[in-house]
């Protein structure tokens, strides 16, 4: 073996450290899409728990209503019907029924003593705005009467738009005459009188 060659295992330079890689950083719409994405996650499973509970509320009313259903003959519920039906049916007959009653006893109060009446009708107008058409008959001791009589009448807030028509004398000299005139149908409603009588009957001490 040749005693000059020798081998050296020290390096000569500086062993530099490896160069260690960086981790890359996350970016804001990473960080965006990440909340966003746990959001609808959250938010899922939310709807999906509220949809349970929803739907076993759904079903225990449902459960709670057939059970109320059963305790009830179906003759007694046969009976409730019919009776509410005519209950309904009488408040559709009472609301449209008119009294005369209030139409006499303001004519009373505004007739003079020189005016008779001889005869009364009326008739629903038929309109949209329904008033009813009042037609008299009756005798007045002169055309003064008369006058005075349609002063009176005019006076009245629930007499609407009073007319006189064919005066003549008859053969013991006083004056006939047709008398015309319309009231609003709340004046005459039965059911509003009924209420009006009860509500001042309960005012009285």
């Amino acid at each position: 073996m040749d005693a000059d060659f020798q081998t050296s295992f020290i390096p000569k330079k500086p062993v530099a450290p490896a160069p260690q890689e960086k981790g890359k950083p996350i970016s804001f719409l990473s960080l965006i899409s990440l909340l966003i994405f746990f959001t609808m996650l959250i938010a899922t499973g939310v709807m999906y728990f509220y949809k349970g509970t929803l739907s076993a509320g759904i079903t225990k009313m449902q459960n709670d209503l057939k059970l109320a259903e059963n305790r009830f003959e179906p003759a007694t519920l046969a009976k409730i019907e019919l009776l509410d039906r005519r209950l309904k049916a009488a408040n559709t007959v009472l609301g449209r029924h008119m009294a005369v009653s209030p139409i006499f006893k303001e004519l009373e109060k505004v007739t003079i003593k020189s005016v008779r009446f001889t005869s009364f009708d009326y008739k629903a107008s038929g309109t949209k705005n329904q008033t009813i058409e009042v037609k008299l008959a009756g005798v007045a001791s002169d055309y003064t009467s008369v006058a005075l009589q349609s002063e009176f009448l005019n006076q009245n807030k629930y007499f609407l738009n009073p007319v006189f028509s064919n005066l003549a004398l008859n053969e013991k000299g006083n004056v006939t005459f047709d008398l015309e005139f319309s009231v609003d149908q709340n004046f005459v409603n039965y059911e509003k009188l009924l209420a009006a009588s009860a509500s001042g009957a309960n005012q009285q001490p």
